[in-house]
């Protein structure tokens, strides 16, 4: 026999009391007699009752879901921030769908239409830069967005961090550790994080009175091993007294350190490395690589508060706020 689901009749016929009550004392919309309310949690309990959730939602105007739109998830500091999105977000009751593009306008294009015409409240993204009209979209059609990492749009709420000074403070560092001939493998000046932190890497050349020596390649994916190994061979290449590289992420860390290694050149004695996006995995390498790193938990939890404040009414809509964090020198053995 086919087993039925409970419905809020069924729970308002066992606890004796009308539909709206029960309705009223399970959304907390207005005051339910405790004695009442017991009867009605009662009820649910032996019915095993659950709430059809799309249909309330609906009702309520109100998904309690979040969009999450990241470029990638493994070896880097969005899977940090994405937990701290999740967690903070499942404590406050809502959910996330999470979308990977790969830094793809296309892909990232079509993640945000499927999640605009879902159920979705309110949007968190790193996004590419070439979807900002489908996102003011968003903006103008009272769904919160929250960016982070990359500040694409002023009049959007965001939370990023002080890239330059992360630039122009491992130069420092490296100079510090003697190194003369500072390399960086970088990725599209069009973003910011990229951006940022070679103006921050120039600035402290010119101080220093070195030169510089960086390294990009087209048409290979900027957050790749792949990157980061020829991007290197590149540097070491072009320069025969490079004594060290700064790298934008852990991921490219990797490859450049194979790059090192595959060259008879020895780390840190020949050349230092250094990651300017620091991630956990970084500290599993041998040797363990010395970072920058983004409090990125930290950034995931303050977005998802921003958003559903912004979702809740809890803040001024028409007043975007921005976030700046600062990253931290881990120093370990690549340095």
């Amino acid at each position: 026999m086919e087993e039925t689901m409970a419905t809020l009749k069924d729970v308002a016929k066992l606890a004796n009391v009308d539909i709206s009550t029960v309705s009223r004392a399970l959304n907390n919309t207005s005051y339910v007699h405790p004695d009442t309310k017991a009867k009605i949690l009662d009820a649910v309990k032996t019915l095993s009752y659950r709430p059809n959730i799309i249909a309330q939602s609906l009702k309520q105007g109100k998904r309690h879901t979040i969009g999450v739109v990241i470029p990638r998830l493994s070896f880097s500091v969005f899977a940090d921030i994405t937990q701290g999105i999740e967690e903070t977000a499942h404590k406050r009751g809502y959910e996330t769908l999470i979308c990977n593009t790969n830094d793809n306008i296309n892909t990232e294009k079509d993640c945000l239409n499927r999640l605009r015409n879902g159920f979705i409240d309110g949007l968190i993204i790193a996004g590419t830069g070439g979807n900002n009209r489908i996102i003011r979209d968003l903006v103008s059609s009272d769904i919160p967005v929250t960016q982070i990492v990359r500040k694409q749009d002023l009049r959007i709420s965001s939370i990023t961090v002080n890239y330059e000074n992360c630039g122009y403070e491992a130069v420092k560092y490296l100079a510090g550790k003697g190194a003369k001939n500072i390399g960086l493998i970088n990725g599209s000046m069009k973003l910011m994080p990229y951006k940022d932190r070679y103006m921050g890497y120039k600035r402290a050349l010119e101080e220093l009175e070195l030169e510089e020596t960086t390294a990009e390649i087209p048409n290979i994916n900027v957050n790749s091993f792949e990157y980061g190994y020829n991007c290197a061979l590149k540097l070491i290449d072009s320069n025969s007294s490079l004594d060290a590289i700064m790298v934008a992420a852990d991921i490219q860390g990797i490859g450049a350190m194979r790059a090192i290694l595959e060259n008879g050149l020895s780390i840190p004695n020949q050349i230092k490395l250094i990651s300017l996006t620091g991630h956990s995995i970084g500290s599993m390498l041998w040797p363990a690589m010395t970072a920058m790193e983004m409090p990125g938990f930290e950034i995931g939890s303050q977005a998802a508060t921003m958003n559903i404040d912004e979702i809740e009414n809890l803040s001024k809509k028409d007043l975007p706020k921005h976030l700046t964090f600062s990253s931290t020198l881990i120093e370990r053995e690549s340095c």
